[in-house]
């Protein structure tokens, strides 16, 4: 085989693994439905953890969310402490638009996420700012939640550049009673 013909061979097999990815549409039917406002309003504990490229988890975490929602709006403020005693703030904005989907903002967050919600599953797109120790990365996130129940969701995300996953994220919400 050729040089060129070994390229196509391989960037028909790198398109082809970049292309696979769950598809929110065969989520439709499940239930309970995300309904990521409802869920999200008022207190959620939450922990997990990171893994490197080659699943080596990395961070543990634990955090503690306050959902508020105002209209078509959900404001959360999430603290994170991490087990190497880093402590880390986050703020969403999210805005459900008149098609359904929803729209979200965060300091981190390049541009908008971009969520999409069928049956019991969400799924986001955006692009994240990292800190590393040689400056700011941009990460490709693709972050899955599944609501099990009333008060537990399942949260997946993984973290790319230039198509290669460097990271993931398992993360499990337990909403709490007011």
């Amino acid at each position: 085989m050729g040089i060129p013909a070994r390229r196509i061979l391989l960037l028909t097999l790198v398109f082809s693994l970049l292309s696979c990815s769950a598809s929110l549409s065969s989520y439709q039917k499940q239930q309970p439905e995300m309904d990521l406002f409802g869920y999200f309003e008022g207190k959620t504990k939450a922990w997990g953890m990171v893994q490197d490229y080659s699943g080596k988890q990395i961070r543990r975490f634990e955090a503690e969310i306050i959902g508020t929602v105002t209209g078509n709006e959900l404001r959360l403020d999430e603290y994170f402490i991490y087990d190497d005693g880093e402590q880390e703030t986050r703020i969403w904005v999210i805005t459900k638009t008149s098609d359904g989907q929803y729209i979200a903002s965060a300091t981190d967050v390049i541009g908008q996420a971009i969520g999409t919600e069928q049956g019991n599953a969400l799924n986001w797109r955006y692009t994240l700012q990292v800190q590393t120790q040689r400056g700011p990365i941009h990460l490709q996130v693709n972050d899955w939640f599944f609501r099990q129940d009333e008060k537990h969701v399942f949260n997946k995300t993984s973290m790319r550049k230039l198509g290669v996953e460097l990271a993931s994220t398992t993360l499990f919400f337990q909403k709490m009673d007011d």
